[in-house]
């Protein structure tokens, strides 16, 4: 197996967001025992300010909060970081510790893989406020109706995975695809936790497993010749 990059993880945003993608790279590695995976650190802070309210109210900024987690885990020895959070990535710009893997790149790349001519994104407020897909996608953007989606995203933080979130959520798909989205990106990293493909009629690109597949190409050291 190959040599791994340490990973630090800026998480907590929110921490069943943060498990999720935990297991999606430890199972993106296809180990065969416990050395084989990367080392990897995790700042799971839920008391980062809220990214919504700083977005649209003006509120207190993440951003000295984000760059301070970066640094405690670049000072522990993380080498890339990675942030399964879409709305904070608005604050991206503060993380400079250590090479940082963007969710979002991560996530339109995969859905431009797939040749769309439109992408639909399930977002929350500070996502489409700061319009974070749209100045990323090469192509039209649709953004699902933050009314609906807000509420789905807030049952499923307070521990509610059951049918009304995910409903919800498989209604909006299914505008924005008969809107002519060809894509859909579940852009909260709440939403993959309730909504899967088979809930939706097009290509769903999950977010956080594309940035857990980003990172784990960032972390990974090149094979070494002749070893």
């Amino acid at each position: 197996m190959p040599g791994w990059r340490t990973i630090g993880v800026i998480g907590g945003m929110g921490p069943a967001a943060t498990a999720d993608f935990l297991a999606l790279l430890v199972a993106g590695v296809a180990a065969a025992r416990d050395a084989d995976h990367p080392r990897v650190l995790i700042d799971s802070n839920p008391h980062v300010p809220d990214r919504n309210a700083a977005a649209l109210h003006g509120a207190a900024s993440p951003g000295p909060a984000l760059a301070a987690m970066a640094a405690g885990l670049a000072g522990q020895g993380a080498q890339v970081l990675a942030m399964p959070c879409n709305a904070a990535h608005g604050w991206a710009a503060a993380i400079t510790a250590a090479p940082f893997v963007s969710m979002i790149d991560a996530a339109v790349a995969e859905a431009m893989a797939l040749n769309p001519r439109a992408i639909g994104v399930l977002a929350v407020g500070a996502t489409l406020a700061l319009d974070l897909y749209g100045r990323s996608c090469p192509v039209p953007v649709l953004n699902g109706d933050l009314a609906m989606v807000q509420p789905a995203v807030n049952a499923i933080k307070a521990g509610d995975t059951g049918a009304a979130p995910r409903a919800a959520l498989a209604a909006q798909a299914a505008r924005l695809a008969a809107a002519g989205a060809d894509v859909i990106i579940a852009a909260c990293t709440e939403v993959p936790l309730v909504l899967g493909p088979g809930d939706v009629a097009v290509p769903l690109i999950n977010s956080t497993a594309a940035l857990a597949r980003a990172t784990l190409a960032a972390a990974r050291l090149p094979d070494r010749v002749g070893a």
